[in-house]
């Protein structure tokens, strides 16, 4: 789990599964109920590292700034138009 906590930005969205499984929420390390309504986070935007998370420990991390996204920490990518016209 210590992992989960050095990645640089995560990425967040609704889990989607309908899965009867029972997940630790490596935020508060408390059960997830089965098809209980929860968030995916993804550090580093893993997919190999996805851990399930309570959706209210989700929201209570990012308002204290411990899960960043990507857009918030690496600047976005000039599009490739962008670094055409840069060329010229």
């Amino acid at each position: 789990m210590d992992d989960f906590r050095r990645a640089r930005w995560y990425v967040v969205r609704p889990a989607a599964s309908r899965k009867p499984a029972t997940y630790t929420c490596p935020l508060c390390r408390r059960q997830l109920p089965a098809l209980s309504q929860h968030m995916l986070v993804l550090p580093d935007g893993d997919g190999a590292r996805r851990r399930h998370a309570h959706t209210a420990c989700v929201m209570k991390a990012r308002q204290a700034g411990r899960l960043p996204l990507r857009e918030e920490v690496e600047p976005r990518r000039r599009g490739w138009l962008a670094r055409l016209l840069r060329r010229g």
